[in-house]
């Protein structure tokens, strides 16, 4: 496989098969020694900075029963961010596929106003209220009691499951075309598992390791769209940006895939346990990762948009490896596969983090068993790790379409119940401390989650019916598990209690509220 006289035609599809493997392999590794290089240079000052950082209701003494874990810091939580929402332009195609050049370009420009910064300033105020894992699920307890907390809570993890069963898929569909074993069968079965196994074992190393592996991810995934926009320039022709035909639009498609790649700002709320200073670089890390996710999103359906003559059909999952081999020649073309395999990791890193951590501070909270509160000697939530793993196994057979329809449709109930949340909150406590506000009064809060709840609806609206029946029965499947937990607890089949650390600082807080 290594000898260079050896022409690339010859390859016979395992051979080729096993040098993907191999390069899968050596910059999986290269990139974890990376991490753990880097994680080992900061530690040491992590651990005597992470104590420093106190907000107004002391939520920086939880040290998790005396035990203390390398936090994360704002660089690597940016980058976190933008995984956790975009991690590049992998997967707008089917926003040109389903509405054209000029609506899709206008949608990543409309949306995130609409949407993106809305959300985002809601997660930066609570998440600097509330610091601690499980982010919008204490939003929701706080407000409306801990059965609709336990509702929200089973409604984003299995959305966020769902999203997760994605990345195995998309990380294929762009490899296929190089690969051709890896389309069906038992190959991209096993292709599957080693990926979920891989990314697994990094979530179990540290969130710290996650978060720098995904700073250097985004890093080398965003760098071909950079070259292929100079490169395309010369062959820009700006009047196939304009090309718009309204009586052909899947509006369905489009809203969806737009909801989709400019979704889940929220997540890093269920990790604000594990930031340094959450009350200072929680805000600072989101303001800085909009821009990124947007303009990543937006120059590359520009250029590619602009450069190659317009096909519809052919704007799928996978195109922009196509584009790539036509503005630049096949090297691009296999920078950008690249690019999209790292992306795909680094969306499943951030991912299970999100929602791993958001067990883990359930549990804390006593809506959810002990175990899931068990943290390994790396100060990972294993069993909660565990979990969320299997689910996208299970999940990861379903299509693109199916898998982003079903997830909007669940989501959808959860962010209205956070809209909800931050205006309860706003007006029950409007005195409570918060590092970070939203310079709104009663009434701006209200506007401001007017915009996207009813954009929510109209996502709602669109699903397709087997969408909703799906949908529906996850939803009751929730409704009916939060009373046979309860019931659980009170024969002591399991175990349930609350942490030491958040009785205490429930107190403190309650305190704060009533001065």
């Amino acid at each position: 496989l290594n000898n260079n006289r050896v022409s690339s035609s010859r390859l016979t599809i395992p051979s080729v098969l096993l040098t993907s493997i191999r390069n899968f392999l050596f910059f999986f590794t290269s990139t974890l020694d990376f991490a753990l290089l880097v994680c080992a240079s900061s530690e040491k000052q992590r651990a005597s900075d992470q104590m420093e950082a106190e907000d107004n209701v002391e939520y920086s003494s939880l040290h998790r029963g005396g035990a203390k874990f390398s936090k994360v810091s704002f660089v690597p939580l940016t980058f976190l961010i933008f995984y956790g929402v975009s991690g590049g332009p992998f997967g707008v195609e089917d926003t040109v596929r389903a509405a054209g050049p000029f609506l899709a370009l206008v949608g990543y420009l409309i949306f995130p106003i609409v949407w993106s910064i809305p959300e985002s300033l809601i997660t930066a105020e609570l998440s600097t209220m509330f610091p601690e894992n499980g982010g919008y699920v204490v939003w929701v307890s706080k407000s409306f009691g801990t059965y609709w907390g336990f509702q929200l809570g089973w409604v984003k993890w299995m959305s966020g499951v769902v999203d997760n069963a994605l990345y195995p898929v998309l990380f294929l569909d762009y490899i296929k075309s190089s690969v051709p074993a890896l389309a069906n069968g038992l190959p991209r079965t096993i292709a599957i598992l080693a990926l979920v196994i891989a990314l697994t074992y990094l979530n179990y190393r540290g969130l710290t390791i996650v978060a720098w592996v995904a700073t250097v991810l985004a890093i080398f995934s965003l760098l071909p769209f950079v070259i292929m926009g100079f490169i395309a320039l010369p062959k820009l022709e700006p009047s196939r940006w304009f090309v718009v035909d309204l009586e052909n639009v899947q509006w369905g498609l489009y809203l969806n895939t737009l909801f989709w790649n400019l979704n889940y700002w929220d997540s890093v709320s269920t990790m604000s346990g594990e930031v340094e200073d959450p009350g200072k670089t929680i805000p600072k890390a989101l303001f800085y990762a909009l821009p990124l996710v947007v303009s990543g999103y937006f120059f590359p359906l520009l250029f590619g948009t602009g450069a190659v003559p317009l096909h519809r059909d052919l704007w799928s999952d996978g195109y922009f490896s196509d584009i790539a081999k036509i503005i630049g020649g096949v090297w691009l073309r296999l920078w950008v596969q690249g690019a999209s395999a790292v992306s795909n990791m680094g969306m499943f890193l951030a991912e299970m983090s999100g929602d791993s951590y958001q067990l883990l501070g359930m549990a804390e909270r006593g809506m959810l068993p002990d175990f899931f509160a068990k943290r390994s000697r790396y100060g990972t939530p294993l069993i909660s790790i565990l979990f969320s793993a299997s689910g996208v196994v299970l999940l990861s057979c379903l299509s693109f379409q199916e898998i982003v329809a079903a997830e909007n449709f669940m989501n959808c109930f959860g962010m209205i119940l956070e809209f909800l949340s931050f205006v309860k909150l706003r007006i029950k406590y409007p005195a409570a401390s918060r590092p970070y506000r939203i310079p709104l009064g009663t009434i701006g809060s209200i506007l401001i989650c007017l915009p996207p709840t009813l954009f929510l609806l109209v996502v709602i609206a669109l699903c397709s019916f087997k969408v909703m029946i799906v949908s529906f029965l996850a939803i009751l499947v929730g409704l009916i598990m939060q009373p046979c937990l309860v019931y659980c607890d009170k024969k002591k089949w399991l175990s349930f209690s609350v942490s030491s650390d958040l009785v205490e600082l429930q107190t403190n807080y309650h305190q704060v509220v009533e001065a």
